[in-house]
């Protein structure tokens, strides 16, 4: 039966503890070679318990302590804890953004901008560091989650503001001011949102191969570049240019719209920028630590993917 080869660059450890998980195939045995070494990664087709990662040097092979079988198909790969908090700091981002979006505030310089341009980078900062090391095709679950969850949330605050106030309460005209989403409003959430972050993760993904994982810093703030343009053109434009929502007696000035979109547009970049060290200290930590960094060479992009998709990763390669 045939084998399949595949180039890898990966920490032994890696291959040792995930193989079973993210190929799918059974394995009883593994030959490595010493850490941070590139060779060939053979595996069994099912039927075939075996799998070897020969190096160019067969001298250097060195056996370990067998891989455990398992006998029962398995469904996709497990994410860790540090996955789970990193989605849930996406989504989160995501939900309180939209929420005090409605809300304009004055920056320094008189600057205007919504309120949720406060938080509303960290979204993309979080994203970046689900392509970065766990690959698009995490990344585009996590980015349909939050629209779910965002989904539910103006769903429950919809249901919540059409039901009848209680008598001695006196908040339902400011409750239906600040939380009263107009149609406009939130097509524009939804769709700028869709746009922007698998706009920012493709980029994103494409350009680490392209650069084959170096200058991580080209990639983040690149991806944002496009990302965030497309959210804040998108956004804005819908939001105050093509309804009176959001308090306003009319649709804003042209003029207006364009400083706003601008000025979103460079403080979300600029909020990128200032965080770099951050991203490469969180993505460093979590390449360590879950032994995944993905490659996205032979990715379907496509936002949409029914079925069983073919991802090519390779896993665990250091950052240069």
């Amino acid at each position: 039966m045939e084998h399949t080869a595949y180039e890898v660059q990966t920490d032994a450890r890696a291959i040792a503890s995930r193989l079973p998980l993210s190929l799918g195939h059974r394995a009883t045995s593994c030959w490595l070679t010493p850490p941070r070494q590139r060779g060939i990664l053979v595996i069994a087709p099912p039927g075939v318990a075996s799998a070897r990662l020969c190096s160019a040097n067969a001298a250097d092979k060195k056996e370990i302590a067998p891989v455990q079988e398992s006998s029962r198909p398995l469904a996709g790969p497990r994410y860790s804890l540090r996955f789970v908090v990193i989605a849930a700091l996406f989504v989160t981002c995501l939900l309180v953004a939209n929420i005090i979006a409605v809300k304009l505030i004055e920056l320094p310089g008189g600057i205007i901008a919504p309120a949720g341009v406060v938080i509303f980078p960290l979204s993309y900062l979080f994203g970046d560091v689900l392509t970065e090391v766990y690959g698009y095709a995490a990344a585009r679950w996590v980015i349909w989650l939050g629209f779910f969850c965002n989904l539910v949330a103006v769903i429950a605050i919809a249901v919540a503001g059409a039901l009848p106030p209680a008598p001695f309460w006196q908040g339902q005209a400011a409750y239906e001011t600040i939380l009263g989403f107009t149609p406009y409003l939130l097509i524009a959430s939804f769709c700028a949102y869709l746009v922007g972050e698998f706009l920012n993760s493709f980029v994103l993904a494409r350009m680490k191969v392209a650069t084959n994982g170096r200058w991580l810093w080209t990639r983040t703030i690149g991806s944002t570049l496009i990302g965030e343009g497309a959210d804040t053109v998108i956004f804005i434009s819908l939001a105050f240019g093509a309804t009176g929502a959001l308090g306003l007696a009319a649709p804003l000035p042209f003029g207006v719209l364009l400083n706003l979109i601008l000025t979103q547009w460079l403080i979300k970049v600029g909020y990128e920028v200032v965080a770099t060290p951050l991203t490469y200290a969180v993505v460093r930590y979590l390449k360590h630590r879950d032994n995944s960094d993905v490659y996205d060479r032979d990715t379907n992009f496509s936002p949409i993917v029914f079925g069983q998709e073919r991802e090519a990763a390779a896993v665990g390669a250091a950052e240069s």
